[in-house]
């Protein structure tokens, strides 16, 4: 299941005082360089790398004992950035990315051609979202632009909202750790397949399935 590496983990302590863009930019080499970072976000603790790197890929599935017919969820910095992942951007996408976008709403749409298949298990499709936690929006784009977001757990276990949360057997396998606290925890980012008609929910998260759909009129 581990992938363990040969010492423990970096640990990066995000203080009350604020985000230091120096010590975001210390986790980001670790990651350009094929490195696994735990990162916060709006509700739990992620496990990331970048989505571009074919190893690091292998790396969280292997971490976490994920299944590799299961999907990875992404981080973008910004527009651009979801706009060189993506082979179409639909009007739907639009939409619900004007509206809800930086938040936790993913959109799954088709992949890039560009992008390993292992990140998408061959499905041709990717979710991805832009992050209105401070911390993961600048990790995103400082380590290139598309980073890896999926729950720092082994798979089937809780999310964790805190670091003390964390599988100590997980822990000894990641390079580092930013290290912001307790997060807000709560409902998952809501997931939308918007590469069918009609738009379809995958998962109902913190952003209720009725406000998606009023968007359509439905």
């Amino acid at each position: 299941m581990f992938s363990k590496t040969t010492r423990s983990p970096e640990i990066f302590r995000l203080g009350s005082a604020g985000i230091s863009a120096e010590t975001v930019k210390r986790a980001a080499v670790i990651l350009r360089s094929g490195g696994v970072v735990i990162y916060p976000t709006e509700t739990f603790y992620a496990l990331g790398a970048v989505a571009t790197l074919e190893e690091a890929v292998s790396r969280i599935f292997q971490i976490k004992g994920r299944d590799f017919a299961k999907a990875l969820p992404l981080i973008a910095a910004d527009l651009p950035a979801v706009l060189d992942a993506v082979s179409k951007w639909p009007e739907a996408a639009r939409l619900l990315s004007h509206l809800f976008w930086p938040g936790p709403l993913s959109l799954v749409v088709p992949a890039s051609p560009s992008l390993p298949p292992a990140l998408h298990a061959g499905t041709g499709k990717i979710a991805l979202r832009i992050s209105s936690h401070p911390v993961a929006s600048l990790l995103a784009k400082l380590s290139g632009g598309l980073l890896i977001s999926t729950s720092a757990n082994i798979s089937g276990a809780p999310a964790p909202q805190n670091c003390a949360g964390l599988d100590k057997g997980l822990l000894s396998c990641v390079d580092a750790l930013l290290d912001a606290g307790d997060l807000p925890g709560g409902f998952p980012s809501t997931i939308v397949d918007i590469s069918v008609y009609p738009v379809a929910i995958l998962r109902e998260g913190k952003i209720a399935a009725e406000q998606i759909l009023g968007v359509f009129g439905k």
